[in-house]
């Protein structure tokens, strides 16, 4: 089922989500709704918060990439609980987007290595070293659960510059095709 996606100045995106047990009804099919919903909306990661739901738990397939960079388009992951557990302090930038930012897209800094540990769908524990995009992506979708979205991140001048656009965002004056609240 496509949810609709919650867009920037719902309380929501600003709340640090709660850790999930293994009993939380119907996972799977969250899990597949969420898949669902960001492949209907052309992206590559969604947060539990972007469909209001203030859990720990996100999505992720670069599938798109693959013609790119064949390792990037076999990447696909469900995190359950993920906690950062190193950042490496070398930063890069890279361009970002956001499916509760609809028409922002902003050169963000992230770390280039992270360490995180995560639970998958039948609550196996995993702890996994990222680089690069893949590290990027987790972070963007990590920072959803903290209660962050990427223009947090961006020089404090760029964000002022885009006031105006979060604004519409947050009063529904903005396009998006997909479903958005």
């Amino acid at each position: 089922m496509i949810l609709p996606v919650y867009t920037y100045g719902n309380a929501v995106l600003r709340k640090e989500s709660e850790e999930i047990t293994a009993d939380y009804p119907d996972l799977r099919t969250l899990v597949d709704n969420m898949y669902e919903t960001m492949y209907h909306a052309d992206g590559v990661g969604l947060a539990a918060p972007q469909i209001g739901l203030d859990i720990r738990l996100l999505v992720i397939d670069l599938a798109p990439y693959k013609e790119e960079d064949p390792e990037l388009g076999n990447f696909k992951v469900t995190m359950v609980n993920p906690q950062m557990l190193e950042m490496s302090e070398e930063t890069v930038m890279g361009e970002e987007g956001c499916l509760s930012l609809p028409g922002i897209h902003e050169s963000v800094p992230r770390a280039k290595r992270i360490k995180i540990t995560y639970r998958d769908v039948d609550f196996n524990e995993h702890t996994e070293v990222f680089e690069d995009y893949k590290a990027r992506v987790v972070q963007h979708e990590y920072d959803h659960l903290e209660g962050k979205v990427f223009t947090d991140r961006i020089n404090p001048l760029r964000r002022q510059l885009l006031k105006g656009k979060l604004t519409n965002i947050m009063k529904g004056k903005v396009h998006a095709d997909y479903k958005i609240k």
